[in-house]
């Protein structure tokens, strides 16, 4: 159906809403039966990379350009480093650190949020380790004290780690508390419910399946509508100085 160029997708110099009316899918080298959708990239200014990679049976992701974190959407995919097989299914996910060799591969069809930052080490720090795990197992986290907006972390915390990513759900009518400015980068994907995002000096209503990238120092504020939870996967760098000193 067309719709005479109408769209809520918009563009912005801070910020990107993309929604799946506007979704183009390509291939990329390494991947074998894979599509994806980029939705942030450095050719839109972003500092990462935020795809979605969608596998046909079989289909094998290619090797990661820097450390690469797997938000499992539907479907599952089995991972293999270091001599060990790792079955992530629905609502899992993998930290694989850069230059970590693994594989990546789908038995059947499958939709997976792919997130890919060059890794910014402290001098004399550890390196990352592998990370896999399951969103429903992590306890979530009132923010700020309130029982009805619920935080889950998915990355570990610590000078090791150069970016988060976490879900959070918002109970109907739950919003945050403030309009946050700040210097952190984000991508947010749209995973459950819907609500009205501010972005900037924009408003715009977002649902499940809409992307969201967001400059440092965006204003950003989210309030949940209808009648079930809002949640979306969010990412954001963390632990780094403005201006790359290397330490902690």
């Amino acid at each position: 159906m067309h719709h005479l160029g109408s769209t809520r997708s918009s563009l912005k110099a801070d910020h990107l809403l993309q929604t799946p009316d506007t979704f183009v899918r390509s291939p990329l080298p390494g991947a074998d039966d894979v599509e994806f959708i980029i939705h942030a990239s450095p050719q839109m200014g972003a500092r990462f990379t935020q795809m979605t990679a969608e596998f046909s049976p079989g289909g094998v992701l290619g090797p990661a350009p820097a450390q690469r974190f797997l938000y499992v959407l539907d479907g599952k995919i089995e991972i293999r480093s270091a001599g060990k097989r790792y079955v992530v299914k629905q609502d899992g996910y993998a930290y694989l650190p850069q230059g970590a060799a693994h594989s990546v591969r789908a038995p059947g069809i499958a939709r997976v949020a792919v997130i890919e930052k060059p890794y910014q080490p402290l001098d004399g720090g550890s390196a990352p380790e592998l990370v896999v795990g399951d969103e429903g197992e992590i306890a979530p986290v009132a923010l700020m004290g309130d029982r009805a907006l619920r935080v889950r972390a998915l990355m570990p915390d610590g000078p090791t780690w150069d970016f988060a990513v976490n879900t959070m759900t918002y109970d109907p009518g739950a919003a945050l508390s403030m309009v946050e400015i700040h210097a952190m980068e984000h991508g947010l994907l749209m995973l459950e419910g819907g609500g009205i995002y501010r972005l900037g000096e924009s408003w715009y209503p977002v649902q499940a399946g809409d992307f969201i990238w967001m400059r440092a120092y965006c204003p950003q504020w989210f309030g949940a509508l209808g009648k079930k939870p809002a949640k979306y996967l969010i990412y954001k760098d963390w632990r780094r100085h403005p201006l790359g000193a290397q330490n902690p």
